[in-house]
């Protein structure tokens, strides 16, 4: 069965095709003739998601999924949340979305916050949606050289690094999207295609 992701990032890609069985052909957006920037406007993540997975089987008709992932801090009453790829405005980068996020954390002790995935996935006319949820804290100051957006300042609970300080594996088996992830893998290896 083929299967399309709705991204461009080939280290998803890869972690995802290591995860499913033989059963199952990933395909992303351009392995689909897919070169569309799809537009996120939707207010939540499950909206997000939902938007992603609709537009690209319009497009291809194909079976598919897309997934959106969110910061979400206590102290600034869920923030940056669906926005924070887009935190710092919409050409920042990950290091402005940062710097901006410690700024507004600034004074503030409660460091506590956690990423969330939301994955949708559209099979056979019906959605399925499956969330990853990593609860932690956000650091003083950044820590660490890997990862992506806000790794260096989100420490896992139960951990001591940060998710930029850990290598992939060791972040993969704790993370949000490994999370949710695993809940789709599971359940596409247990459905009857």
């Amino acid at each position: 069965m083929e299967l399309v992701f709705a991204t461009g990032n080939r280290h998803k890609m890869d972690e995802l095709r290591s995860l499913l069985d033989a059963r199952f052909t990933l395909l992303s957006l351009h392995d689909a003739g897919c070169y569309d920037d799809i537009p996120e406007t939707e207010l939540t993540l499950e909206g997000n998601a939902r938007l992603k997975a609709c537009y690209v089987l319009r497009r291809c008709g194909k079976a598919c999924f897309a997934d959106d992932t969110g910061l979400e801090v206590a102290a600034l009453n869920g923030r940056p949340g669906v926005f924070s790829a887009r935190y710092a405005g919409p050409e920042c980068d990950a290091a402005a979305n940062v710097r901006k996020l410690l700024a507004e954390m600034d004074g503030i002790d409660n460091r506590a916050a956690r990423f969330r995935t939301v994955i949708c996935l559209l099979v056979n006319g019906e959605e399925h949606l499956f969330e990853g949820i990593v609860n932690g804290y956000i650091t003083r100051e950044p820590h660490g050289d890997s990862g992506f957006g806000y790794d260096p300042v989100f420490q896992p609970e139960g951990g001591n690094l940060t998710f930029a300080q850990m290598d992939m594996a060791a972040k993969n088996a704790v993370s949000h999207r490994g999370r949710a992830v695993r809940q789709l893998v599971h359940w596409l290896q247990q459905s009857n295609f």
